[in-house]
């Protein structure tokens, strides 16, 4: 390694970073600083924290992921006592800096610009915008990079040490099994047993942890999390399928999308007509340019490196099968589509595309991906600023009220401080609760309400990591397709809601009626007719006999079988259906002047991007003293 390039390196990392020390809490981070608050009382089980997740109690061992991350940031609170958001990211630069220094070593194994392919990968979206948070992704890749320059290096012992630190951090550290297994067949050194013991480090750790939490726990993290996937149907065809279309566009932004149209335009025939016939397919799925021009040179890059594998040059077969195996992986493990995911694959294509062209036109990539990117972070920066800034000024009113928020993430999580508790999907507001939400949240609207704060965060810089209504996978395909969005939409609109009185001034209610909303108490999604696992509304009783009546359809895709209708709390009726269709539940009023009804299913399901516990389909509900 060149002193004067390392020192260069070192230094862009550590401004960058610098940059973002005081970035608010973001994202999954809330649920790593979960972790790390239970690991405070049980150390050896981090992940055996349970929270609120789109209004459902969840066990953190169906997380992805495995406990380092969490284990970090157990230690960080350990050792300052309170989450201060400097000191958290200044204490996550060393992950970049591992990173960065690890790409370098990989360059200049297999390229002839080490330097400049470097600067590529750190000039990538990702790494400039998810290396800003305390999630798992910078800290996985530093792993995995360094177990790979470990690798071709042949230290052996290290690359297994870290490659166990990659699985215990995110599971698709099992990917390195076949890439470093390529690398042997390649370079022609598959008889050191040393080296298969490093090729096979990564599952084995992941096999170890399992086993540990299975003997210390009863539970399988494993099998908790596929139950999660089958409950949220994270898994479903149409999922994977756009999971599958974001990744090959954020595959177009490894590196900026131009440089790789000028370094593989010479590809075989083959190859060009396949990535065109990918990006016409792109303008069916997305009239959005920037979604099918993405995908379109998505495509080139992983069809090139497909074809590449064949290559007479051994360094460029490693380079291109490192990629090919870790996309096809991905489209085989990842149902969000999200461009962290790729993090793994960008330094080998920048080492393919540095070599192939001129250090002016490399030099002109690399500061216009960057110049995205910072804009991107700062976007990103002034997302979650807006929640933190936000939650301090209802600080007041959070402390006066029973104070709920049915938001995800940083959102959450500064609400949390003040003293909110998160909504689950069962929960009952009454007069004078404080309800804080947000546009992403799971809609549990209180019935009347009063807004007495909200705010529109934006930014003046025209583009977007999420918004809604913008077409952005950047974070999720649950917002669109394109791997970022070039828009002025506002990034969310939060409102703190205080909750009125009720009065139950009808008898029968019409769901989806302004009349229906003044007297749903919890779990109807007015907008929709949608139930969650438990609904419930006030009702005004009419006088004589009469008969309690709920109209519902239940569609093919609901999971729900047994309907359960309940008057003040006593169980009035019970119905299992055989299978979709509409149905009317009902059964003989109890007298009452005004009367509590809940309706409540026996299962529930979800269907992304749209995380709600959905029961079943509610017309009406009421009283008729017409029926017999």
């Amino acid at each position: 390694m060149k002193r004067s390039h390392v020192v260069l390196i070192l230094a862009v990392v550590v401004l960058l970073r610098l940059a973002f020390l005081n970035q608010p809490v973001q994202g999954d981070d809330v649920y790593y600083l979960y972790g790390a608050q239970h690991a405070q009382i049980d150390p050896l089980h981090p992940t055996h924290a349970r929270y609120a997740f789109q209004g459902t109690l969840v066990d953190m061992r169906g997380h992805p992921h495995g406990p380092f991350n969490s284990w970090y940031l157990a230690l960080l609170l350990w050792l300052t006592g309170t989450v201060n958001e400097t000191v958290y990211h200044a204490a996550y630069i060393p992950f970049s800096l591992i990173a960065a220094l690890s790409a370098y070593a990989i360059a200049a194994r297999f390229g002839r610009r080490p330097l400049i392919a470097t600067l590529l990968f750190v000039a990538t979206l990702t790494f400039i915008v998810n290396g800003n948070s305390l999630e798992a992704d910078l800290p996985f890749v530093a792993f995995w990079l360094l177990a790979v320059t470990c690798f071709v290096y042949e230290r052996w012992w290290i690359c297994a040490l870290a490659a166990a630190l990659a699985a215990l951090t995110a599971y698709q550290a099992i990917v390195l099994v076949p890439v470093l297994a390529w690398y042997l067949i390649v370079s022609k050194k598959y008889r050191s047993w040393a080296a298969w013991v490093a090729v096979l480090a990564a599952p084995a750790c992941i096999l170890a942890w399992q086993v540990y939490e299975r003997l210390t726990s009863g539970a399988l993290p494993a099998t908790v999390l596929v139950g999660y996937m089958q409950s949220y149907n994270l898994q479903a065809a149409a999922q994977k399928l756009k999971s599958a279309a974001a990744l090959t566009g954020h595959t177009g932004w490894l590196v900026f999308p131009v440089l790789p149209v000028l370094a593989f335009w010479r590809s075989p025939l083959w190859v060009r007509i396949g990535a065109g016939a990918v990006m016409a397919a792109g303008i069916a799925a997305d009239p959005n340019p920037l979604f099918w021009l993405s995908f379109g040179v998505g495509a080139l890059v992983i069809l090139w490196c497909v074809n590449a594998i064949r290559h007479a040059d051994p360094n460029v077969r490693f380079l291109a099968g490192w990629v090919a195996v870790f996309f096809a992986a991905a489209l085989v493990i990842f149902f969000a589509g999200s461009a962290r995911y790729l993090l793994p694959i960008v330094v080998p294509v920048a080492i393919l595309v540095s070599d192939r062209l001129t250090p002016r036109v490399l030099a002109i990539g690399i500061a216009a991906e960057a110049a995205i990117g910072l804009g991107l972070a700062l976007v990103n920066y002034q997302h979650w600023a807006g929640y933190r800034d936000f939650a301090r000024t209802i600080e007041s009113d959070v402390n006066a009220h029973r104070t709920w928020t049915d938001a995800e993430w940083g959102l959450r999580y500064y609400l949390v401080n003040e003293g909110a508790r998160p909504v689950l999907n069962s929960r009952t507001f009454w007069t004078n609760d404080l309800i804080v939400t947000s546009e992403y949240a799971a809609a549990h609207r209180p019935g009347p309400a009063a807004v007495i704060a909200q705010r529109e965060i934006t930014s003046p810089i025209p583009l977007r990591i999420v918004a809604p209504g913008a077409d952005s996978a950047y974070s999720s395909v649950g917002f669109g397709l394109a791997p970022f969005a070039i828009s002025l939409r506002p990034m969310d609109h939060v409102r703190a809601l205080l909750v009125a009185g009720r009065k139950a001034e009808q008898s029968m209610l019409e769901i989806g009626t302004p009349a229906a909303a003044a007297q749903i108490v919890s779990g109807v999604y007015n907008a929709d007719h949608w139930t969650a696992g438990r609904a419930t509304v006030l009702l005004k009783r009419p006088a004589g006999d009469t008969r309690l009546i709920a109209k519902i359809f239940i569609p093919p895709q609901a999971a729900a079988r047994t309907v359960s209708l309940y008057m003040d709390g006593e169980l009035l009726a019970r119905e299992t259906y055989p299978g979709s269709g509409a149905y009317t539940l009902s059964a003989a009023a109890p007298d009452a002047g005004i009367a509590t009804v809940t309706l409540e299913v026996d299962r529930t399901f979800s269907v992304p991007p749209d995380m709600r516990a959905l029961g079943v389909v509610l017309l009406s509900i009421g009283f008729d003293s017409g029926s017999r």
